[in-house]
């Protein structure tokens, strides 16, 4: 840079949407209702003789932990910049949402080998007590699910935490139709084949958010946003020369940074141009971003 004289005023764009007090009330909701399931279904399970209910009382307690996981990130992600972590603690949900896709992937090792033993070793059940407690099951991680629907789509953390109560309640589903099937046919294979296909069906869903969490931990450029149309984008603004050394990355799960050097010949006088590019950005949904104006483009950029 030795050589050029550069202006270096800064545009920041400052929004910090927080997670609506909505969704911590769906989280408490949704533990209550999966830890009284929990404890309703162990209960039946001693009562019924059944160790196969008593051990998805268990998995269910694990989903608990699941979205205690994720309520603990989207608290934290609140939490305010501090001198040691000058963005706060946004990526906190990044880290939840990885940590529960790779928990539905061991759900999903547990279901499928549970129903390989089942395969070859049919056991017997009160199967009228199983799927009533399914069905029981079904409407508790159906609702939860249901709670975090709406924000599922726009957030990878809470994303995660439908998927688990969306997963529950398709093993829910599977064993209230297998049981009606044994009941009617006596082919007890139903059961697992029925949760077999259930995993399967995880396994595909849960992919996409193991796929996307640890793009958005390497700092990946977020899905939907393509680099080369926002440069694009910033070049086409009436008195700017050239843009390079531009950078995208997910500041958390919900917002998106940028920084980028914009070469004008209105850098001693830049603020109509700055808010024009903040316009701009946030045709992409980029919410925090960084400019530095310049007089002059640098010579190892000049060919970009």
């Amino acid at each position: 840079m030795s050589g050029h004289s550069h202006a270096h005023p800064h545009s920041h764009d400052h929004a910090h949407p927080h997670a609506p007090d909505n969704l911590s009330r769906a989280f408490g909701l949704g533990i209550a209702l999966n830890l009284t399931f929990v404890v309703v279904e162990t209960a039946f399970g001693f009562v019924a003789d059944s160790m196969a209910l008593v051990a998805d009382a268990g998995h269910n307690l694990s989903d608990v932990l699941g979205l205690l996981v994720a309520w603990g990130a989207a608290l934290m992600a609140r939490r305010a910049p501090s001198p040691r972590f000058t963005y706060g603690l946004k990526k906190a949900p990044i880290l939840a949402a990885l940590f529960n896709s790779l928990f539905l992937l061991i759900a999903v090792g547990a279901i499928a080998a549970e129903a390989v033993r089942r395969l070859f070793e049919p056991s017997a059940t009160d199967g009228v007590t199983v799927m009533a407690v399914a069905a029981v099951g079904l409407v508790v991680n159906g609702a939860t699910a249901w709670l975090f629907a709406r924000g599922a789509q726009g957030d990878i953390n809470v994303r995660g935490a439908f998927l688990h109560m969306a997963a529950d309640a398709a093993v829910s589903l599977a064993v209230i139709f297998s049981g009606l099937v044994i009941l009617w046919t006596g082919q007890k294979w139903v059961d697992p084949a029925m949760s077999l296909a259930v995993g399967v069906v995880i396994l595909w869903s849960s992919f996409g958010l193991l796929k996307e969490s640890v793009w958005m931990s390497l700092a990946g450029v977020p899905l939907g946003i393509d680099v080369d149309e926002v440069e694009a984008a910033l070049a086409e603004l009436d008195d700017v020369e050239a843009v390079h050394d531009l950078h995208v990355w997910p500041l958390s799960t919900t917002e998106t940074a940028l920084t980028a050097h914009i070469v004008t010949s209105v850098a001693d006088y830049p603020d109509d141009l700055l808010a024009r590019a903040r316009a701009v950005l946030q045709r992409f949904k980029i919410d925090h971003c960084t400019i530095q104006v310049e007089r002059h483009h640098p010579p190892e950029h000049r060919d970009c």
